[in-house]
């Protein structure tokens, strides 16, 4: 196995997006910052979501059966950093962010600037995380001139191996 330092600095170099993963099981909310997102199937349309298994979001998706991904402007990437944790839902915020629901029930939230409500398709085992494959139901594009943010926006790393001290959501 090669040295988990060289894991990480290679792994952290995988061109990535950043976005907020909203969900959502009864009256438990949540969101949080990933950068393991991508398309997986043009028919279904399928997104793919990897999850941390200790996470909030985990056990909101998993039970509640759906999520949403919102995109975010490069512009302004502060919200990342704010859903590295459990989120606190006041009102139709998330740590301070305003939300609606999405059809699903999960957040979307009002500032992204583009956003999925996916269904989840299957879920599969892939050791420390679990990667949820959602079905695309309702989309919208809020500002289509806006770039969305990407890991490389920020000085954020996640993936390789563990690190000591790593929290999840």
């Amino acid at each position: 196995m090669p040295d988990p330092e060289l894991i990480n600095r290679i792994t952290w170099k995988i061109p990535n997006a950043l976005v907020l993963v909203g969900s959502r099981a009864g009256d438990d909310w949540n969101a949080m910052t990933t950068s393991w997102v991508t398309q997986v199937s043009m028919k279904p349309v399928l997104i793919a979501v990897g999850v941390d298994k200790s996470a909030v979001t985990h056990r909101l998706i998993a039970t509640g059966g759906s999520f949403t991904v919102n995109l975010w402007s490069a512009e302004d990437t502060k919200p990342f950093r704010k859903f590295s944790k459990p989120a606190e839902k006041v009102d139709m915020t998330l740590n301070g962010w305003a939300i609606r629901e999405a059809p699903s029930g999960a957040p979307i939230f009002e500032e992204a600037i583009a956003w999925m409500d996916c269904a989840v398709h299957q879920s599969i085992d892939c050791g420390t995380h679990t990667l949820f494959l959602g079905e695309l139901q309702h989309c919208d594009i809020i500002d289509d001139d806006a770039r969305p943010a990407a890991m490389s926006d920020t000085r954020m790393k996640y993936g390789g191996v563990p690190r000591g001290g790593h929290e999840t959501d």
